[in-house]
Formats: structure tokens, sequence, C-alpha cells
């Protein structure tokens, strides 16, 4: 067996650790939910998943309790956190940690958080159980893949990426949208809608600000072969291959008009981080620009 690379004729553009969410908000914390588009729980009814355990959205009551518990905690954080941000003052530590962001979808993120959704035979009920944390084994990590041509997911045991193997696979023409959610302990998560109408709910299992997979997804990765670059191109190309010591390079035009080169330094994938690519924005004629809406 081997790391999981594309046949020819087809472009890996990115690969990411990623798992289904958590939810965040205090009714829903730590949890997540598999449903039908009348909120009916449907994890009993995916063929082939383990059993997995039980989640009960907390109660109103049962908020209030939690949040008077939480408070003398919180109180001890604050003060704790006080002191090390007047030691951060002084320069000797980094910066307080960031915060979650705000919800946009009050239904599915703070009195719900289905991580799921979909009719009986639609395509996100085909995603594989080892992406649910619940249920994957400690030792067994899951990724996602991008091509210019298909999304998948690899798992993988022990962090030796030399045994992937592919849990499922779709033609990117069956994506329809992708939507960035910052409402998350990790900092990044990613909605998937897919042409029959059901989705999913994505997130990389550590915090991240970036997340390779859901850029290439999220906006038109175009391709730009390397015939069609402009000399100026080709030379920022090769130099900042050469810079990275970079085994192969992959630029794509971006929906601002500016064109991305990533050149990957590490053909195998680190188990929790994935692929780490070297990442450049370009103008027409080779010239560094300005990031733009749709860059990354």
């Amino acid at each position: 067996m081997a790391t999981w690379q594309p046949p020819a004729g087809e472009t890996s553009l990115a690969r990411s650790p990623g798992v289904f969410a958590t939810g965040t908000a205090t009714a829903v914390s730590g949890m997540r939910w598999f449903r039908d588009p009348a909120r009916n729980d449907i994890q009993n009814d995916l063929a082939g998943w383990p059993e997995g355990p039980v989640f009960t959205i907390l109660s109103k009551s049962q908020r209030r309790a939690r949040a008077t518990g939480a408070f003398g905690v919180r109180a001890a954080a604050l003060a704790v956190l006080a002191a090390v941000e007047l030691v951060a003052a002084a320069g000797s530590v980094g910066s307080s940690p960031r915060g979650t962001g705000r919800s946009h979808d009050h239904e599915n993120e703070v009195d719900d958080f289905p991580v799921m959704w979909g009719e009986s035979g639609t395509l996100a009920r085909t995603l594989p159980w080892q992406l649910d944390p619940s249920r994957c084994p400690e030792n067994y990590r899951t990724h996602l893949v991008v091509t210019d041509c298909r999304i998948l997911v690899i798992g993988f045991p022990d962090d030796d990426t030399t045994r992937d193997e592919v849990l499922w696979q779709i033609d990117r023409d069956h994506v329809t949208n992708v939507e960035r959610r910052t409402f998350s302990k990790v900092g990044a998560e990613a909605v998937i809608t897919f042409t029959d109408g059901s989705w999913c709910r994505l997130a990389p299992p550590e915090a991240s600000d970036y997340w390779e997979v859901v850029r290439h997804l999220a906006y038109d990765s175009r391709l730009v072969p390397s015939e069609a670059l402009t000399p100026g191109q080709k030379e920022a190309v090769t130099a900042f291959s050469v810079e990275r010591h970079a085994h192969h390079a992959v630029v794509t035009r971006r929906p601002s008009g500016n064109f991305t080169v990533e050149v990957t330094t590490d053909l195998v994938p680190n188990p929790r981080r994935g692929v780490d690519p070297g990442l450049r924005i370009m103008g027409p004629y080779g010239e560094s620009v300005k990031f733009k809406p749709g860059d990354l």
C-alpha cells in the first residue's frame, strides 16, 4: 500500500484532516446529530454504521444549571487570563485564545446541531462513519482530498498514510455550495451542500484559521497549465519552487483574477495536518499582488 495519489490526468489540489463538526453553543456543546428534513435522528438508519452515543439537546433549565455551574469556573479562568494578559503585555507570552465567532444559523447551531442532513438515498447519507469522532477509533484518522475532478475521504490507521484507503468519493459536480462557518470551537468549519439538497457540516479536528480543502471547494479552482502562463509567471513559479525546495507546483486562477501558486514541499502528508503547501498570490505578469476575496 502507499499514500494515495491521483491517477494520471487528475491533479490533487488539497489534502487536509477533516471530521464531522461538534456543537459549540451551551444546549449542544460537545454533541452532534444526523437528521432528516423532519429533524428525526437517522443515525440508526445509516447502513453499516456502528452504534454511537445518543445525544440529547439540553433543556432551558439544564442550560441554566450548566451556566450557573460554569460561572465559578469562568470567574477563576478570567482571573487567570487577566494575570496572563498582564504578563503578555510585558512581552513574556503570546496572545490570549481566539473566540468562536457569532452564529448566523441559530436553528442549526444553537437550538440543534446537525452535521448530516438528508432524505433517504441522498448523498450526505453515504458519508463514512469514520468521520464521526464518537465512532472513529482513537488511532484512526480521516483526511479530505480535493482534486480537479473529485472529493474523497481517505482513512488510515496509526498515523501511517502509506496505509491509505479510500472510504468515500464523489465527483465535484455533485457539490452545489460550500459555506464557511466561524461559530466553531476550531475557528473553521464548512457546510457542504450536494445537488440533491442534502448537506453535511465538517471541520478540521484541531484549531485552524486556514483549511486548505475548503478554499478549493468554496471557490472555483481553475487549473492553469504551464504552457498558458506568461513568461513572468513562469519565472515567478520557478523561483518560488526553488525557494521552497518544492516537488511540484500547481497554478490556479482565482475568481478575483489573481493566480494562486501552490508548491508542495512534502508529498507524504503529515497525518495531523495533511500535505503542507507553500502559497503565493501573483498577477498576470508574475508580480506579487495583494489578497482579494476569493483568493483564500
